[in-house]
């Protein structure tokens, strides 16, 4: 397993009622696979910059796109360019992945026309990312924390000795922020566009 899927079925397990952001669990869940990627020695992250590395790429699917999709031209991507293009849409290829596994099926809500809601199977997946989490691990519970699902991390990252995994797990913060800071904008011109609206009607 890796920690991009671990994260997904910590969202799924621990926000059923209250789905987190699709867009925000998808910037996290580029950040993982950096993060992934670097502990299997395939990149690494210089000041800013995600770096390939030239080892054989891992067995995961999902993170075999990923290096597939490295910028392998210098100077390379910041880590934020590769949250921004690799998340885009990314929530939903894992939900997909985890769903061909076997590891999601999907039920309907009973009484109601409503879509079909994604469910955890009790699959081995759903156990060990259960022990991760369970565990505090440090860097699930930060990646987590930045979409909202209720466990805030240490502070100031005081848990995590690696600058590289630092900087991964800042650029995922910064970059959840600046989504929500589009939402409200978009928020507010819709608002103020409806109050013209309803102005113009009167």
């Amino acid at each position: 397993m890796t920690t991009a899927r671990d994260l997904m079925i910590v969202a799924l397990e621990e926000q059923p009622g209250s789905p987190v952001e699709q867009g925000d669990l998808s910037l996290a869940l580029a950040g993982a696979e950096v993060l992934d990627l670097l502990d299997a020695k395939v990149l690494t992250v210089d000041g800013d910059r995600v770096v390939p590395e030239p080892h054989r790429g891992p067995d995961d699917s999902l993170l075999a796109e990923a290096v597939a999709a490295l910028d392998r031209q210098k100077p390379y991507e910041t880590v934020e360019e590769w949250l921004w293009r690799r998340g885009r849409g990314l929530a939903a290829r894992y939900l997909a992945a985890l769903e061909e596994d076997g590891e999601v099926e999907r039920r309907s809500r009973w009484m109601t026309l409503r879509a079909e809601r994604p469910v955890l199977t009790d699959s081995g997946a759903r156990r060990r990312a259960r022990e991760r989490w369970a565990s505090h691990d440090p860097v699930l519970t930060h990646l987590a924390a930045a979409v909202g699902v209720r466990r805030e991390p240490a502070q100031d990252g005081q848990d995590i000795a690696d600058d590289r995994i630092l900087a991964v797990l800042a650029a995922v913060g910064d970059a959840v922020v600046q989504l929500e800071a589009v939402r409200q904008q978009k928020t507010v011109e819709e608002a103020a566009f409806d109050n013209v609206w309803r102005g113009g009607g009167d």
